[in-house]
């Protein structure tokens, strides 16, 4: 006779793991979930009905607009600027986001810090530069809060930050000088105390007649040398040794009405040559 000898148990059926949705993360608490209606704004035509849509995922993405704007804080902007423009990168990303390419955050982030930097690069700058410096004083300034975060650290050289950087020297020195032309100052500003009264304007110098004297004697010195001999020595005489024409005719021993003829004949040629020289006859 067969005895069973198993120990009748309850049998407990393995536990079978509930069915968990794993919620979408995102980056950031300023990041709703839009994408139904970014597919309903792909599908609808031009009208009342899309600007409502579009005008809803704006006003959706705002606060992560704005955060973005914080991070450009104290550079020289105010803050309800800096939310303006990333407010208009805002309204480009809606615009032109494809709801097939992936996640709007994604391609947001980059289009409204792209927008906010344009703003400083094209609109910030006082004095106007070149792209590569712009370039150049952006590495310039991260190397050097780089390199002053190591405690105790001195005030990072040119050849420390070109070390860091791989920049050259040169190109270390423009980029510091550019540090300095993001604002400028007025020329009516007052000069450092003992200079009273006097501003920068008074420091800048005014046309300089000489420039024109240059040119007129260059323009006379060809001439002047086709002059005969005896001719050249009388200008020489009246003109740089300030003799009178008595003087002059009592040394080349002829009468000072032939002075006064040759001076007045010599003059008159130079000056027409001169002239017709400058106005390309010559």
């Amino acid at each position: 006779m067969l005895i069973d000898m198993s120990t009748s148990r309850p049998v407990t059926p393995a536990p079978t793991p509930a069915a968990t949705t794993t919620p979408s993360r995102r980056n950031h608490d300023d990041a709703p979930d839009t994408a139904s209606r970014f597919a309903r704004l792909a599908a609808l035509e031009e009208g009342p009905e899309r600007d409502a849509v579009r005008d809803e995922l704006v006003k959706a993405w705002l606060p992560m607009a704005h955060r973005i704007a914080g991070r450009f804080r104290d550079r020289g902007e105010a803050i309800e600027d800096l939310r303006q423009v990333a407010a208009l990168g805002l309204v480009k990303a809606v615009d032109r986001f494809d709801p097939e390419r992936g996640a709007f955050e994604s391609y947001a982030v980059p289009t409204i810090t792209g927008e906010i930097k344009r703003h400083f690069r094209d609109r910030m700058w006082a004095l106007r530069v070149p792209r590569r410096v712009q370039e150049l004083r952006n590495k310039v300034r991260l190397a050097r809060r780089e390199l002053a975060q190591t405690p105790g650290a001195p005030e990072p050289s040119a050849a420390d930050i070109a070390a860091h950087t791989g920049l050259t020297e040169e190109e270390v020195a423009a980029g510091l000088e550019a540090l300095e032309s993001f604002s400028t100052l007025s020329l009516d500003a007052e000069l450092p105390a003992g200079d009273d009264g006097y501003s920068l304007v008074d420091t800048l110098g005014g046309p300089d007649a000489s420039f024109d004297v240059v040119v007129d004697r260059e323009s006379a010195k060809e001439s002047l040398r086709r002059l005969p001999e005896r001719e050249r020595a009388i200008l020489y005489m009246r003109f740089f040794e300030d003799m009178t024409q008595s003087r002059i005719a009592d040394r080349l021993g002829i009468s000072q009405m032939h002075v006064s003829r040759l001076i007045s004949r010599s003059c008159a040629m130079v000056r027409e040559e001169a002239l017709g020289r400058r106005d390309g006859r010559g």
